[in-house]
């Protein structure tokens, strides 16, 4: 599995893990080991601006995907690719609005944040250096879960849909955490 990642927030991020997150998920899910998959990393202004252009919402959002070869997601290479390999598409993350909501909510369980939980600031430093056990980097693990989901076309627009999505994302995070030791706070 091929997973390229650039950073172009402006944030210190563990990319390798969030590759190390991206290629679990995508492992348990059973996606053809052949598949590539780009990961970006932005800063709030330019997540803005992608999230107004492609979905029509104001302000920055934690993590957009951009599905690309819906079709090939199982089977491989098809044969009007050439043979080549399953693009899945682009998740596009933002750090600095992980940061903030790992700050705001403490915990990677929709149904554990509270939203009427005060706004906070991003810390002075960028998203490193956040109070507490459950961090950035535990944000991020979780968006990028989320996000390949996105990516294999789950969703959470109807009631049914989002308690299937939710309920196969927390169980990747909770296998992903069981196996690096990551933080289940």
């Amino acid at each position: 599995m091929s997973i390229e990642i650039a950073n172009e927030s402006g944030y210190d991020v563990d990319a390798d893990n969030i590759v190390a997150v991206a290629r679990h998920a995508l492992a348990q899910m059973g996606v053809n080991p052949l598949a590539e998959l780009s990961v970006l990393l932005v800063d709030s202004d330019y997540m803005a601006e992608l999230n107004h252009r492609w979905m029509g919402k104001e302000g920055p959002t934690d993590v957009l995907a951009f599905p690309m070869d819906e079709d090939t997601i199982d089977h491989g290479p098809s044969e009007a690719s050439g043979g080549q390999p399953a693009l899945l598409g682009d998740l596009v993350l933002c750090p600095e609005v992980a940061a903030a909501q790992a700050a705001r909510y403490g915990s990677p369980d929709p149904r554990m944040r509270r939203e009427d939980a005060p706004e906070p600031e991003v810390p002075a430093g960028g998203p490193a250096g956040l109070h507490g056990d459950y961090g950035t980097a535990d944000e991020l693990s979780m968006l990028t879960i989320h996000g390949v989901l996105h990516l294999l076309g789950y969703d959470h627009a109807e009631p049914e849909e989002e308690r299937e999505m939710f309920a196969l994302q927390g169980k990747l995070l909770d296998s992903w955490q069981a196996r690096s030791g990551a933080s289940s706070k």
